[in-house]
């Protein structure tokens, strides 16, 4: 079927990334992964937990608000903690095993930066910060990455700034380190990318329809792990693209390919 957007493909992609035993929850701005859990939910992982903004457990909403923190988005939940730092037990000890970042700049282990553009001390841009990326990165077992601006921008071969750690330097740094887990997928505007099982370097999985392997090469900054044909990635299916509207009626997702 091709009645289908950019925004429901990215969210497809990325909902079929999560695994029947998640529990998730999600930061500010995260329209696409709010959508991919949702979607998820309702198809394949009909036992994943989604805990929305970090305070509503198993939340219903009956549309996506202006932002995804809001309560707006709490609509039927199971239960609803008392603040959002009640979470950071369950982050810590594992329970909740799922986060999804973006950010300005990925480099090719799946670090990510969201807090200065040039130096720290005198930055060209300031960025809004890596809330909790430097903490969760390091206890959350399965990160997603995601962003809708696939360019030698943002995935760059060196960050500016480590906001969240993914990989680390790669190979096996992380493990290293005493850390579980690490980046699982990082899902684009142009493809689906996986991380290698030894080096951990950025692997493309797949190229969206009518995106080639070189265009996603042109567009990454860094040379991407490449073996032998990458195929396409499967576009949604009609009830995964009538789901996706249905569960997100007022099309809050769109806002993150402004």
């Amino acid at each position: 079927m091709s009645d289908y957007t950019l925004d429901e493909l990215v969210v497809t992609a990325l909902a079929r990334e999560l695994p029947d035993d998640t529990v998730a929850f999600n930061g500010a701005v995260s329209f696409v992964p709010v959508c991919a859990f949702l979607l998820a939910r309702a198809t394949h992982a009909p036992n994943l937990i989604w805990v929305a903004s970090s305070i509503a457990v198993d939340a219903q909403p009956a549309a996506i608000g202006e932002s995804t923190l809001s309560d707006a988005i709490w609509g039927r939940a199971t239960m609803l903690q008392s603040s959002a730092a009640d979470f950071w037990p369950y982050a810590q000890s594992g329970r909740l095993n799922s986060f999804c970042f973006r950010g300005a700049q990925m480099d090719a282990f799946g670090n990510v930066n969201n807090t200065v553009i040039g130096s720290y001390a005198q930055p060209k841009i300031r960025l809004p910060g890596g809330g909790g990326m430097a903490d969760l990165g390091c206890q959350v077992p399965r990160i997603y990455l995601w962003s809708t601006t696939h360019d030698s921008r943002t995935f760059v071969p060196r960050l500016d700034f480590r906001s969240g750690l993914g990989w680390g330097d790669g190979g096996d740094h992380r493990e290293r380190l005493g850390l579980p887990g690490g980046p699982r997928a990082c899902v684009t505007n142009l493809g689906v990318m996986d991380f290698h099982p030894t080096s951990k370097r950025m692997r493309l999985r797949s190229v969206h329809p009518g995106v080639s392997v070189d265009q996603v090469v042109e567009a990454t900054g860094f040379e991407l792990v490449i073996e032998g044909d990458v195929p396409e990635t499967e576009p949604p299916s009609a009830e995964q693209v009538a789901l996706i509207r249905e569960l997100d009626p007022t099309e809050a997702r769109k806002r993150e390919f402004a």
